[in-house]
């Protein structure tokens, strides 16, 4: 059972993990009940599932990206360093 909807396909990222985020506060809060704490549990589960779908299509999107094909490690510099 997911609570999947629709709408989530078109969730970016950025959503949700807002919305993820969110969730975790709530449920670290305590001022759920239990049964809202597993709704809650369950919608984190499939944020997550999401979130993840989508670093998997950035990083297959690095590769292509890279001329020989191999991943290679991006080496970002602090932007106080700059």
């Amino acid at each position: 059972m997911t609570n999947k909807t629709p709408a989530d396909e078109d969730l970016s990222f950025e959503a949700a993990m807002l919305e993820l985020e969110q969730l975790v506060e709530q449920m670290e809060a305590g001022d759920l009940s239990l049964d809202q704490s597993l709704k809650a549990f369950e919608r984190g589960v499939v944020l997550t599932r999401l979130c993840q779908n989508e670093l998997k299509q950035a990083e297959l999107k690095v590769q292509q990206l890279n001329s020989d094909g191999e991943l290679e490690d991006l080496n970002v510099t602090d932007a106080n360093d700059a």
